[in-house]
């Protein structure tokens, strides 16, 4: 393998990272060969869902980098402004630079060369990484994310893998599969609130970590038990079972995520990354109520579906349905190897409960010492 990909390697080793998050690029594909044999890798399937289990991760006391191509980069700016940027969460990307450099992809073109510029708007920090001599900038830069608390940006240029050694395309075939599933689906009648539901579950919820959806879950959550290890979402829609996945694979507690339909609607990939690194301490509540209820009640698709088959196939083994609050506590008491996804039916009603009086940086580092100091 090309020595310039191992000595990348070695510098991502020399920052202590422990944990990569990847989505694959062609200009890129012999650094990434190396990865699974130097870190722990997460596949992902969207980049906005990397930066949510890598938020997790790190506020679970790991050190945990993506490694992009530069158009996910676009894909997850409004991530990383209103998770990363608003808590104060470090996050060093490295990303494969297209657009710029004998670029055979016209659509590669334009964000490219916009890149830089888009980032300073954004007041994210990059580097651009064009020769071996700048790659002790990698190790600077990674460092300096931490340090910081920001998300920063590495581009890395198609220039500096050549010369390269030629690549050697893993070979596998696909295996045979089955999946039986016998599934007779019913979704009762909503006859209690969210409020309600949290209630009813808050002697399980003590001293676990918590992880709560964006806007009214969250005021509702911290009306019904505050507690140091609660994470409270102020942005971000989509991500919290994301951010709890990255919490539940950095420690051994159990994470339960009090998630949505509109939420889960909007990122099922993160089912998809539950299913496959099988985090067995994750429990996902999706309360159900047919509507973004913090936005006015417009209707989701989920009044046409089942959230819960839509778990199972994915790959979501453990999974069951509550409509009334002794439900949930009793599905949450039922012991079972995770990741379980709680289906949790709910009136599309919001509480009239008050503002969260904690400052975005101060819910992260009282979960942050609370993880430390207690787990």
């Amino acid at each position: 393998m090309a020595s310039v990909e191992r000595e990348v390697v070695n510098i991502m080793k020399s920052c202590g990272l422990e944990v990569i998050l990847t989505l694959p690029c062609d200009k890129i594909k012999n650094l990434l060969a190396l990865i699974p044999s130097s870190f722990k890798e997460i596949p992902l399937t969207r980049e906005e869902n990397g930066v949510g289990i890598a938020a997790g991760l790190y506020m679970a006391g790991k050190k945990p980098a993506l490694m992009i191509q530069s158009t996910g980069i676009g894909n997850s700016l409004n991530v990383l402004a209103s998770l990363n940027q608003t808590y104060n969460i470090p996050l060093p990307i490295l990303a494969s630079w297209r657009g710029v450099y004998k670029e055979a992809i016209p659509a590669q073109v334009f964000f490219g060369k916009r890149l830089p510029a888009i980032l300073d708007a954004a007041e994210i920090p990059y580097v651009a990484i064009g020769s071996t001599g700048d790659l002790e900038l990698i190790k600077k830069s990674i460092n300096l994310s931490f340090r910081s608390n920001t998300p920063l940006v590495v581009l890395l240029s198609p220039r500096l893998w050549e010369p390269t050694e030629k690549y050697s395309s893993p070979e596998f075939t696909m295996k045979e599969r089955h999946y039986d599933i016998t599934y007779h689906s019913h979704i009762p009648e909503a006859t209690h609130t969210r409020l309600e539901m949290i209630k009813g579950i808050v002697p399980y919820l003590k001293d676990r970590i918590v992880v709560s959806n964006i806007g009214i879950p969250s005021k509702e959550l911290y009306a019904a038990l505050d507690q140091d290890t609660n994470f409270y979402m102020l942005g971000s829609l989509g991500l919290a079972s994301s951010i709890g996945q990255g919490l539940a694979m950095g420690q051994e507690k159990e994470v339960i995520t009090l998630d949505g339909d509109g939420s889960i609607l909007m990122n099922p990939n993160v089912l998809a990354s539950v299913a496959q690194e099988k985090p067995k301490n994750l429990t996902i509540i999706c309360f159900d109520n047919g509507a973004h209820g913090s936005t006015g009640n417009q209707q989701t698709f989920a009044n046409r579906m089942d959230l819960e088959l839509l778990a199972k196939a994915y790959g979501i083994e453990n999974t069951v349905k509550a409509s009334t609050p002794s439900e949930l506590l009793k599905a949450l008491d039922t012991k079972c190897e995770g990741p379980r996804f709680i289906h949790a039916i709910i009136l599309a009603k919001n509480a009239d409960v008050p503002n969260i009086p904690l400052s975005p940086v101060q819910i992260k580092e009282r979960l942050m010492a609370a993880i430390s100091r207690k787990f």
